[in-house]
């Protein structure tokens, strides 16, 4: 069945995937659901593709009140009884939708509301009592109630609202009419916002991106997720939240052991939720993993945040003496053991990305997820053309591009595994990742990434006063 899904005007690439994902998990729990083709989109007549209307076919209502629940970026999915240019083909097309379809929701034992809502502008109270008086051809038997009522209608519209304002343009007034499905519930983000969490570092995951990281990953009661760049757990928080048992493991044991003290580390966060805590937090390098010989296919997903050298660079096990040649590996003595601090090098991009795709194909059950971002360079405010890493194992089922200024934005890849990790992969693997390295040679080695980001901005061809003043993906 077609719905009419509403969005919220923000992260405005990651609103058909977050959406996809979601009928995807759901699918499969139902019985006897189609899981090929699931979700298909078409645009509202003369509505620009950054609109926060967009006409949605999902395979039962149950599924799209599942997904509305549990979304970020949905506001609302609503079975739609009618839409116009003016008030008068609203009637006219209400009028014309099934009476059958209508009537149950329209009974005397029955309570409803009706919700009148806009984008672009704001509609004053008296308007929307006069919207609201003007629906009277609506045969509703039952009483009003405010608070809980058995059923939500929701009266939406977009016009005119002008230009030089960041909203995307509208070409024709269009009023929706329709009986709510499902809505958001976002009020999990200012529970769970950054400023007031107990235990944070300089590159914390911010609540919303880390909960649409764990939709996209699947993120649930029985599932398994492994972060191995777990930082203060931003991640992991919001994949326990959904259900989901978590694990972690950080290069520096001082993040992951000891944080500040016996009160403010990264167990400190999931008390402060009453959320489950991890399974276990590693000390572990992403280059060297501790996993045994033979252990494979353990995770059902694998949710981070790499680090790539803007914010805080990458770094792998060994000094330069060790890195060099001129010593060989040491084992810890067990003296050492409780305070020791391994030395560290630089771990470049490339590298980092290569072995992330490499413990997920051997990690990862089949069909588990790999979400995690990605860097990418711009020029004048435009994306240059972007090849991202590939492996054997996995097949990338989405790229959602977050804009984070007018040289750099990150794009979230999500990977789904469909291959069974071999030799003959992890062959096919290191020749993949050799090409991608050479294309990407010019600013994936060490620190060109952080001065394509933070270089003078003198001689830049980039005009503001000639920049589009519609700029959706930024919000």
């Amino acid at each position: 069945m077609w719905y009419l899904c509403v969005f919220y005007h923000r992260l405005l690439d990651y609103r058909r995937p977050e959406v996809e994902s979601l009928a995807q998990l759901f699918a499969t729990e139902e019985i006897n659901c189609e899981t090929s083709s699931l979700v298909e989109w078409r645009l509202p007549d003369n509505h620009h593709i950054d609109s926060p209307f967009h006409f949605v076919s999902l395979p039962s209502q149950h599924i799209a009140r599942k997904i509305a629940n549990r979304s970020l970026l949905v506001k609302g999915i609503y079975e739609l009884w009618g839409q116009g240019t003016d008030y008068e083909e609203l009637e006219k097309a209400i009028k014309e939708y099934p009476e059958d379809r209508k009537l149950p929701y329209l009974t005397e034992d029955s309570t409803f509301k009706i919700v009148v809502d806009s984008f672009g502008k704001v509609i004053s109270s008296e308007e929307q009592n006069e919207r609201i008086r003007g629906l009277t051809y609506i045969p509703f038997k039952g009483r009003v109630n405010l608070k809980k009522p058995d059923h939500k209608f929701w009266l939406m519209e977009t016009d005119d609202y002008g230009s030089n304002n960041g909203l995307p343009p509208v070409v024709q007034k269009t009023i929706f009419f329709g009986r709510e499905v499902g809505a958001a519930n976002r009020s999990l983000l200012p529970t769970y916002q950054l400023k007031s969490r107990k235990y944070l570092g300089p590159t914390a995951m911010d609540a919303e991106m880390a909960f649409l990281m764990a939709n996209q990953g699947h993120a649930g009661p029985g599932k398994l997720v492994y972060d191995p760049f777990v930082g203060t757990g931003s991640i992991l928080v919001a994949a326990a939240h959904f259900g989901a048992m978590t694990m972690g493991a950080d290069i520096d044991i001082r993040v992951v052991r000891d944080g500040r003290g016996p009160n403010c580390n990264v167990w400190t966060n999931f008390e402060q939720y009453n959320l489950p805590e991890p399974v276990g937090l590693l000390r572990a390098d992403n280059n060297l993993p501790p996993w045994r010989p033979g252990l494979k296919e353990m995770f059902d997903a694998i949710i981070c945040d790499p680090p790539y050298g803007v914010r805080a660079g990458g770094r792998k096990s060994g000094g330069r003496k060790l890195l060099k040649g001129a010593v060989g590996p040491y084992t810890v003595p067990d003296t050492k053991r409780e305070g020791h601090i391994p030395s560290t090098a630089p771990y470049s991009l490339a590298e980092c990305v290569h072995d992330l795709l490499d413990l997920s194909a051997k990690m990862l059950v089949m069909g588990g997820r790999l979400v995690y971002f990605y860097p990418v360079s711009r020029e004048d405010g435009v994306m240059n053309s972007v090849k991202y890493p590939e492996h054997p194992c996995f097949k990338l089922i989405s790229s959602c591009e977050q804009i984070l200024s007018s040289r750099y934005s990150r794009h979230l890849l999500t990977m789904v595994k469909v291959g069974v990790y071999t030799k003959e992969m992890e062959e096919v693997a290191r020749e993949k990742h050799r090409e991608f390295k050479e294309n990407h040679a010019k600013w994936l080695e060490e620190g060109n990434l952080h001065s394509a980001v933070f270089e003078s901005n003198e001689g830049s061809k980039l005009d503001r006063d000639s920049k589009p003043k519609y700029r959706g993906k930024y919000v």
